[in-house]
Formats: C-alpha cells, structure tokens, sequence
C-alpha cells in the first residue's frame, strides 16, 4: 500500500528513460533534482511544503524510536540509513570527495555508530534510535541533501556512464561506512556494479521513496495504536 510519494515512481521512470542519453543531460538532472527535492524537507531545495515536512513535522522523540512490529525497524534508524547510504554514495563514488559524516557529526548526532546500520539487530536498531539528538539527525540529512543537489548540478554527461572506482569502495569501507558483516558489506559489491546513472537511480532515489513509505506507514500504526491505547486506557 502507498502511503507516500504518488506520482514518484512514474517521475524516476522518467529519469530512467534519459539519464544516459547526452542530449537529455540537462533534462535528466533537472527531473532528479524535482525528484530528490520531493524526498528531503523543503528547505533542502527551496521548495513549497512537502510530504517529508509533513512526516516530521509533528512527530514526538518518542515516536522516532518506536519499533511498530520485528519485522519493522524505526524511523530514526531509516532516516539514519538513507542520509548515511546517500552520504557516502554520492560524496565518496560520484563525487570522489569527503563524506558530510566526520567527527564533528558523530558528535553532535551522539552516537558511536559510521555504518549505515544495515547489520543492527532489533535491539541495535531501538539503542540507536533512542540515543540519536533527533533534531541534529534532520540536521544531517538535510546537509547531505543539500551537498547532493551541488554535486549533480556539476555532473557533465560522460559523467553518467562512469563506472564505480574500487579506491572509492575501499575508502567507505576504512572510513567505517560499511562494515565486515555479511549483512554489510554486500552493499560494495551491489554499488560497486553500478555507473554514475545507476547509483543515481538507486541510493538518493529509489531507495529513498521505499523506506519513506515505510516511515509514513510506521507514523500511522504508531499514532493509531496511541489512540487505541488511550482510549482502552480512559475506558478502565
């Protein structure tokens, strides 16, 4: 079931049909740049009021936290997991700079963990949501966004068909992005398959539209479930 993003999927179809086509360059980065405006807060892009405004605007610290079923993970830990794949895909294999996450960052998210928490365990997953400074979380996002929109707007067409570098797979892998776990480290292997177009297509995108659904999903459970248990509770 949708619960975020109509329209979204048939915008990145549109981006497929284009990105690797030269004379469609300028036309492929513009429908990206719409797409990945749509997927950040509208601060991020200077754009009108959004889906992810509305999914953050009122949620509690609690709420971020909250594990609806074993099957779920959290809202923090998605946000956690995007920002960090998009962090690293785009800074580190595309660009061939520095990730936005350093030291300073760690700190002010408080947190001991660089991966993108693909390999946490459920209780991982609750300890790092809980002990994330929500606030700083959005904070980071929204600097990687924000890096990211640079970052394309500078992409030249030979740029598209690109292939990943192992020294860049290397490097997120010794900066602590990706872990040794068999859960992890499959991810280098799955990027490193991938040209400039395809990551595009993936991490910062596609990617991105599935684990926000899951997070507008989780909000209503959540809050459907408070309301439920508030009024059992009023009842006794």
């Amino acid at each position: 079931m949708k619960y975020f993003g109509n329209g979204l999927s048939e915008l990145h179809k549109e981006l497929n049909s284009m990105i690797r086509k030269p004379d469609k360059i300028q036309q492929a980065k513009d429908i990206f740049l719409k797409l990945h405006g749509k997927l950040h807060e509208s601060k991020v892009s200077d754009g009108t009021h959004n889906e992810v405004d509305e999914l953050v605007r009122d949620l509690e610290d609690e709420e971020y936290s909250i594990m609806p079923t074993s099957r779920d993970e959290t809202i923090a830990w998605v946000l956690w997991h995007i920002a960090r794949i998009e962090d690293l895909t785009m800074n580190i294999l595309i660009a061939d700079g520095n990730q936005v996450f350093d030291d300073r960052w760690k700190t002010r998210l408080n947190t001991t963990v660089t991966d993108t928490g693909n390999a946490l365990t459920d209780e991982e997953i609750i300890c790092l949501s809980k002990s994330l400074n929500i606030p700083e979380l959005l904070n980071y996002r929204n600097e990687v966004g924000r890096r990211t929109r640079e970052i394309v707007q500078n992409l030249l067409a030979e740029d598209m068909k690109r292939n990943v570098s192992q020294q860049g797979l290397d490097r997120i892998l010794s900066e602590g992005g990706i872990t040794q776990q068999e859960d992890s480290i499959w991810l280098l292997d799955f990027w490193g398959k991938k040209d400039v177009a395809g990551l595009l297509l993936m991490p910062p995108t596609r990617h991105v539209i599935m684990h926000l659904n899951d997070c507008c999903k989780w909000k209503s459970v959540i809050r459907t479930k408070k309301k439920t248990r508030d009024v059992s509770e009023h009842l006794q």
